[in-house]
């Protein structure tokens, strides 16, 4: 194989490492709390 063809799979495979090792790192995620399906009655001290 020619030094073209060599070179250009050589850089291939670099850019490919470098770009699997940078999203290859700590993933960040959002926990999101859900809203209350609905909401408890309070006390108001009257009768309805």
């Amino acid at each position: 194989m020619s030094k073209n063809i060599k070179t250009l799979g050589l850089v291939s495979i670099m850019i490919l490492a470098a770009a699997c090792a940078r999203h290859g790192g700590e993933e960040e995620f959002v926990v999101v709390e859900p809203e209350p399906i609905s909401v408890e009655p309070t006390h108001t001290g009257k009768y309805k």
